[in-house]
């Protein structure tokens, strides 16, 4: 997931990259032919201003030869602001676009470098988790062969048990049967001891 944050935001960078150079290529020419038309118009009025006036053979010149032709003086300040001022439209452009192309390639620096490091982070936690999970299954392993020998001897005593247990316990045999026995055997060993004392019966 992470990488493919990294690789979608390296594809978008690379994209507004290019887009950004051709901004700041595309302003970079605009000024410079701006600047040569500014120039050429420049020229032009400044040499229009010492141009003779055409002079006529006739007798009578024309209303509109009057005066010699020095292009649109009047209207030159219009045309060459115009100019002016696109030229520097084309510049704050530029500016704007280094600026803008700084900023995104900053962020996406700082981007990268975090998530590098929390990749970096995460591939230690998973390596940290992966031997625990070792360590521990490795402990079950070792836990379930314990238990699979206790359960042995556990059937094992169980076993011995289930012999050992009709010899122990009368099955059937109520408490009264028993101390009526016990007694009866009680009083034949005293008599028993009686005789080998040599006491009379």
């Amino acid at each position: 997931e992470l990488d493919a944050a990294m690789a979608e935001a390296t594809k978008l960078r690379q994209e507004e990259k290019a887009t950004n150079e051709q901004t700041i290529a595309d302003s970079k020419d605009a000024q410079t032919a701006v600047a040569q038309a500014l120039t050429v118009l420049k020229e032009f009025y400044e040499k229009a201003g010492d141009a003779t006036a055409l002079i006529q053979q006739q007798p009578e010149a024309p209303e509109i030869f009057d005066s010699p032709y020095k292009g649109m003086q009047s209207e030159n300040g219009g045309v060459v602001g115009m100019l002016e001022v696109i030229e520097s439209d084309f510049a704050r452009l530029e500016a704007d676009t280094k600026s803008a192309e700084a900023v995104a390639q900053k962020e996406y620096d700082t981007f990268m470098t975090d998530s590098k490091v929390d990749k970096s982070a995460k591939t230690k936690d998973i390596e940290h988790k992966t031997a625990k999970k070792q360590e521990e299954s490795q402990a079950l392993t070792v836990k379930n062969e314990d238990l699979e020998g206790t359960q042995k001897e556990l059937d094992a005593a169980l076993a011995y048990f289930d012999k050992l247990k009709p010899s122990c316990v009368d099955a059937g045999v109520s408490y009264d049967d028993r101390v009526g026995r016990r007694k009866e055997e009680i009083e034949s060993l005293q008599e028993a001891l009686r005789i080998l004392n040599g006491e009379d019966i």
